[in-house]
């Protein structure tokens, strides 16, 4: 995998990846201050949730359940001294979908923890990671 990041201006950056796609990212100047773009932490975080929205929608199929839709809801904790790398993270996923039976979305949630999302298995050598679902029943 290759990826390139050119500096624009002051704290925005254009990041490239080799398929061809690519982000605006910026880093504020001042402790939560405002940015023109997500920072590289925001966009960190948000690539873990979409490397496990991935896995769970995908096992799901698999299995042969009826999922409409899956959102994973994100918050996040860092250490308040440098480097400030995540500490904790939760992800609340709401899965939609018809007759969906919460140990199947579960097990789909713990196999991505566990053994496919490479990024949330990053993660989790420096935060605690916590899961929690709910389903929404499609009409």
């Amino acid at each position: 995998m290759k990826a390139r990041v050119t500096w624009i201006e002051n704290s925005t950056f254009l990041g490239e990846s080799n398929s061809g796609h690519a982000v605006v990212m910026a880093a504020s100047t001042t402790p939560g201050g405002a940015t023109t773009a997500p920072s590289p932490m925001e966009y960190l975080l948000l690539g873990t949730g979409g490397c496990t929205s991935v896995d769970v929608v995908m096992i799901l199929q698999k299995g042969r359940n009826d999922v409409r839709g899956c959102e994973c809801r994100l918050e996040a904790d860092r250490a308040t001294t440098e480097p400030k790398v995540f500490t904790k993270i939760n992800m609340h996923f709401v899965v939609t979908g018809k007759n969906l039976k919460p140990d199947t979305v579960q097990r789909a949630i713990d196999l991505s923890a566990e053994k496919y999302c490479s990024a949330s298995i990053m993660l989790g050598k420096t935060a605690e990671i916590t899961h929690s679902f709910e389903i929404v029943e499609a009409a």
